[in-house]
């Protein structure tokens, strides 16, 4: 898999800053997976933050040991004190590969869909379009889009994150195929076609609604809740 659509220069560093809203942290996260070019400008983009965070360490560690000092004082002062704050726990970065099986998902996904695209159980959507949401997340979406579908023109209230596993689609920006990851803001407006042949899978997450330019489609939405 040689994917020709990857993560942008800020989603990656946001990524690896742990700074993603979490839906949008998890479909970059099953691009990584299957894009050797993203995870080695993700390991570019941590070793970037790492020698940012020993320059401004002489700094942290005055104020630490500031920090620490007035903790001490406190507890000479008054019995009772305020435990501090745990560290949280590193994040586990994606494995480098998924597995051969064509039904197999990506394991960034199996806490919210399970391991098998056999297992799913679609929901209607709309003409052509079945989906299903993240029980745990309902920004984070699988969906599946029948052959020669022409999606409604659109744009984004924020950014969008959407990643192929089978199938494609083409708009304005290109061919999207397995791999490819569309990285989208609120200046893409794009009306997405899948490729004949077989349906396009995909998964996407969004931090706000999408924007319709039809009114038609802008009804259907307070039904179908994208």
């Amino acid at each position: 898999m040689n994917p020709h659509h990857h993560l942008h220069e800020s989603t990656l560093m946001s990524y690896a800053a742990g700074a993603l809203q979490a839906p949008l942290s998890i479909v970059a996260g099953v691009h990584l997976e299957q894009c050797p070019h993203c995870r080695k400008r993700l390991r570019e983009a941590e070793a970037v933050g790492s020698a940012l965070l020993e320059q401004t360490q002489p700094v942290l560690e005055e104020a630490r040991r500031e920090t620490l000092r007035a903790a001490i004082l406190a507890q000479l002062m008054e019995p009772s004190t305020t435990a501090m704050p745990e560290q949280p726990p590193e994040r586990p970065l994606p494995p480098e590969r998924p597995q051969a099986d064509p039904e197999y998902l990506p394991a960034s996904l199996h806490p919210y869909f399970g391991d098998s695209l056999g297992s799913l159980r679609w929901r209607w959507m709309a003409p052509g379009v079945h989906c299903i949401r993240a029980k745990q997340m309902p920004s984070l979406i699988m969906l599946k889009i029948a052959p020669g579908k022409c999606l409604p023109m659109h744009s984004h209230g924020r950014s969008e994150l959407t990643q192929i596993l089978r199938g494609s689609y083409n708009d304005a920006l290109g061919l999207f195929a397995p791999g490819d990851v569309a990285d989208l803001d609120g200046d893409v407006e794009h009306q997405p076609v899948t490729a004949p042949g077989v349906p396009c899978i995909c998964v996407s997450a969004l931090d706000a609604p999408l924007v319709f330019s039809g009114w038609l489609a802008r009804k259907v939405q307070r039904f179908v809740k994208l």
